[in-house]
């Protein structure tokens, strides 16, 4: 039973060793290929900062091409949906 147990051991060691040297190679090839793409491909130019978002007031009246921009959406987003 003792020659049993240390082989099942053994094995268990292997199989942990072999998984644990795959996602090493694993982190390492992408670590690579990321500074390779960044290097030979670099984004265009940073965006531009976004404006400071607008919080609405309650009981403010909406402006209407903001009421149309909304309908507008509504009526893609359940087109594409099949509603």
């Amino acid at each position: 039973m003792n020659a049993l147990f240390a082989q099942g051991v053994e094995l268990m060691l292997l199989g942990m060793g072999v998984v644990f040297g795959f996602l090493i190679a694993l982190v390492v090839t992408t670590t690579v290929m990321s500074r390779l793409v960044n290097r030979f491909f670099p984004e265009a130019d940073e965006p531009a900062a976004a404006a400071e978002p607008v919080v609405p007031v309650p009981g403010e009246a909406v402006s209407s091409r903001t009421e149309a921009i909304i309908h507008e959406a509504i009526a893609k987003h359940r087109a594409r949906r099949g509603r």
